[in-house]
């Protein structure tokens, strides 16, 4: 069942009164989206959702991103869905604390897929995610986001909490959503972090990219809105050395020199499989031209390549 929900009050409550009256009902899979805001009303929805939490017993999926759930709602869907929960999507949700996505990882053994906001992630919740009784985490995604620059504060997860983490669930997917400020990096990739997917949405200092080659060994992809104007080259070819699993790149307002842009795709070769970074982000230099590099791209990748370009209309 899903609801798809806008920012009319008249739409949240529709949804909320459709919810309360669900009793009778078995649900296997809920989501809740919300295309603007405000959407859900606070009071009314989370009693609206306890009602669907204490009558469905089977509940596999719940996506309730952008809505007021709370630690006691979560209480009460893992009293009764414990044994059936797999999937938990609850990015924004500011009424949930992180001792409430622990007691859910605590009791819910069988969680495989879990996308949460980074002030709930704690080294209590990834040993959780990594107990013998717990199985395999298949997808983790975390979504680092401020919206009053210097006025957040990041914590450090241990490296010993990763560790244990992957050491459980070797294969598990661990995607980064960051939106950022550039001093707000920080506290990020100081130690080796077994992210898979990162995802850039504001601009990025070298400083960071640098640390990313250095500290994410395990990266499968790698997508930076902006940059700057200093070429990255050198952070480039260092990604390239040290993560050995990266398949795709994409690159915005950035800047890299031909040369260095070779370099790179010639350490990867053909296993970037996803490759899409705008012209105006390649200077051409003595050694390459934009006439030029498409062709020796294309050759190191064993497939034709051009320069993704900027619409004119």
């Amino acid at each position: 069942m899903c609801f798809y929900v806008d920012s009319c009050t008249e739409s949240a409550e529709a949804a909320c009164d459709i919810l309360s009256q669900l009793v009778n009902c078995t649900i296997k899979t809920l989501g809740l989206i919300s295309t603007a805001r405000p959407s859900f009303m606070d009071a009314h929805f989370v009693s609206a959702l306890t009602v669907v939490f204490v009558n469905s017993k089977s509940l596999s999926s719940i996506k309730i991103d952008d809505t007021p759930v709370d630690d006691p709602s979560l209480k009460v869907l893992v009293a009764n869905n414990s044994d059936t929960l797999k999937l938990l999507k609850m990015s924004s949700c500011p009424h949930v604390s992180p001792a409430g996505i622990l007691c859910v990882a605590d009791q819910c053994h069988g969680l495989r897929e879990l996308a949460l906001n980074y002030h709930l992630l704690s080294d209590e919740l990834l040993l959780a995610l990594s107990s013998e009784r717990h199985v395999h985490l298949e997808h983790l995604r975390i979504d680092v986001v401020s919206e009053n620059p210097s006025q957040t504060h990041f914590h450090t997860i241990k490296k010993s909490s990763w560790e244990a983490l992957v050491r459980h669930s070797p294969k598990v997917n661990i995607v980064m959503y960051f939106f950022l400020y550039e001093e707000e990096f920080e506290p990020f990739f100081r130690e080796e972090t077994p992210v898979t997917h990162l995802y850039f949405g504001r601009a990025v200092s070298k400083e960071m990219l640098g640390r990313i080659g250095l500290n994410c060994p395990r990266l499968v992809e790698l997508v930076v809105c902006a940059n700057g104007l200093e070429p990255l080259d050198e952070e480039l070819i260092r990604i390239a050395e040290r993560c050995k699993s990266l398949t795709a790149i994409g690159l915005g307002e950035c800047e890299v020199t031909c040369s260095g842009f070779v370099e790179f795709v010639k350490m990867c070769g053909g296993r970037l499989t996803q490759l899409s970074i705008m012209e105006e982000v390649l200077i051409p230099d003595s050694t390459y031209n934009m006439e030029q590099i498409h062709s020796e791209v294309s050759k190191h990748l064993g497939r034709i390549w051009f320069p993704d370009m900027m619409p004119t209309w």
